[in-house]
């Protein structure tokens, strides 16, 4: 098992604000959506980082960028086709996801120069 932490600050703060809104019942039905899915995954996540429905794999561009592997899972498909970043670490048996996103439109020169990911927590 892993333990799963979210990037500082923009990850962190998107995940609790979903928490609060969902606990008050305060969430759009595309931010429910995303909440379910998203809890969803990191569950996986923890479990499985390699799992195949998350088709993961490195993207290099973003690993040159931030010093360190940076790897892009599915959270979901079709109309919203939303994809999530993460790292191992800081500590062993750590997972940080660093950023969600649309999809990149990857065959497109310089997709992956537009997304910003958030820092490893400390």
């Amino acid at each position: 098992m892993y333990k799963v932490r979210m990037g500082v600050p923009e990850m962190q703060e998107l995940w609790d604000d979903l928490i609060k809104r969902k606990k008050s019942d305060e969430l759009s039905a595309d931010e429910n959506d995303l909440f379910t899915r998203f809890g969803r995954a990191i569950q996986i996540l923890s479990s499985n980082p390699r799992h195949p429905g998350f088709k993961t794999h490195e993207i290099d561009e973003l690993s040159k960028k931030y010093g360190l592997k940076i790897w892009q899972s599915y959270l979901d498909q079709g109309k919203t086709a939303r994809r999530f970043y993460w790292t191992y670490g800081p500590e062993r048996r750590e997972i940080t996801i660093l950023g969600i996103e649309p999809h990149p439109e990857d065959k497109k020169r310089g997709a992956y120069k537009r997304i910003k990911l958030s820092d490893l927590p400390k």
